[in-house]
């Protein structure tokens, strides 16, 4: 079976983004082994200056680089990523069962988005939209799509 890992900067807070994630996390179980993975958000501040911005996205590459093993294919999401229709985001995740061993980790950064060093080592870059989520709606949105791409692939009635 194949896994998915989900690695994030920051944690969930509100009840209602824990409600839905657990809801996806229980449906994706009839496909693959899915598994999130966070990582706590540097320290920053409202008036960060470049050189600290650059330090904090530093730090928390190194922490997210950690959790992926060199086998996984690697997503992150990011803003000049591509955008995926459903059906071709179902295909990505076809094609990369048929890579390197099969497992993914998608890669889902904090407040100031993912370091190079971490876009660098992605296998693909996503992006979600033109528009700007939070962190933890990305989350959301991701397992989503996620759960509905495997349905798609599996021929379900899901996606319509």
């Amino acid at each position: 079976m194949q896994t998915v890992k989900i690695i994030c900067v920051g944690k969930l807070k509100d009840k209602f983004f824990y409600d839905a994630s657990d809801e996806y996390l229980k449906r994706l179980k009839a496909y693959c082994k899915t598994e999130i993975i966070e990582i706590p958000a540097a320290k920053t501040f409202e008036n960060n200056s470049a050189a600290l911005t650059e330090k904090a996205l530093d730090e928390e590459g190194k922490k997210i680089i950690s959790k992926i093993n060199p086998s996984e294919n690697a997503a992150a999401l990011c803003i000049e990523g591509k955008n995926y229709s459903s059906e071709e985001f179902a295909g990505l995740i076809k094609d990369f069962s048929a890579k390197k061993n099969g497992d993914i980790a998608f890669i889902i950064g904090g407040s100031y988005g993912l370091s190079d060093e971490v876009k660098n080592r992605a296998d693909v870059k996503i992006s979600m939209s033109k528009m700007t989520f939070p962190h933890r709606l990305a989350r959301i949105m991701l397992l989503e799509q996620i759960y509905r791409a495997y349905n798609i692939n599996a021929n379900g009635k899901y996606h319509k």
